[in-house]
């Protein structure tokens, strides 16, 4: 004890603790709220949708959360960031089918057209964006019309064609507890 006593202490401190199973839960879940830009309470309430779908609760939740009119603008392209999806859709410029939409936690289905408000392709960011998306890569189940910037949800999104950058399996066993 005294010999240890006597020793300088460790450079930069002492070591980090393991993480716990329940931190890598939370660490995960903490990743999927970020990602899509959402509070507590409305990602808790997606995953009490996707708990009472029939199926894979952790697809169930991937599905829903990629079924947003802010994430479905994200994916066509029309911003370049879920945030700025977001306020795209939050000042009025995105209809969906046919009526302006500005709430972005609107679930859109098969078959539901999102498009550009007529007032705001006069806009310049509009113009920009027009000659940009073409370039991009949309996944399988929304189709684009590029020359018009309209684009159809052609059917809901499978576990398959979804980039995960967390594990919904941890979401899940952090709320079972």
């Amino acid at each position: 004890m005294e010999k240890r006593a006597q020793q300088r202490p460790m450079r930069g401190g002492p070591r980090r603790k393991k993480i716990s199973d329940r931190g890598i839960q939370l660490r995960e879940k903490q990743k999927a709220r970020y990602s899509y830009g959402m509070l507590e309470r409305q990602f808790r309430r997606f995953f009490a949708e996707a708990e009472r779908q029939p199926g894979i609760t952790a697809t169930n939740l991937v599905v829903l959360l990629e079924r947003r009119l802010d994430n479905v603008v994200y994916r066509l392209g029309f911003a370049e960031s879920r945030s700025q999806a977001r306020q795209i859709v939050r000042h009025g410029h995105i209809m969906l089918n046919g009526k302006r939409c500005n709430v972005p936690s609107v679930l859109v289905k098969t078959g539901d057209a999102v498009a550009w408000h007529p007032n705001s392709i006069k806009n310049e960011y509009y113009k920009g964006l027009a000659e940009s998306v073409k370039g991009k890569l949309i996944p399988a189940w929304l189709a684009l019309e590029a020359d018009t910037l309209v684009a159809h949800v052609a059917s809901a999104p499978a576990s398959g064609d979804i980039e995960m950058s967390f594990d919904g399996k941890a979401i899940v066993e952090y709320y079972s507890k």
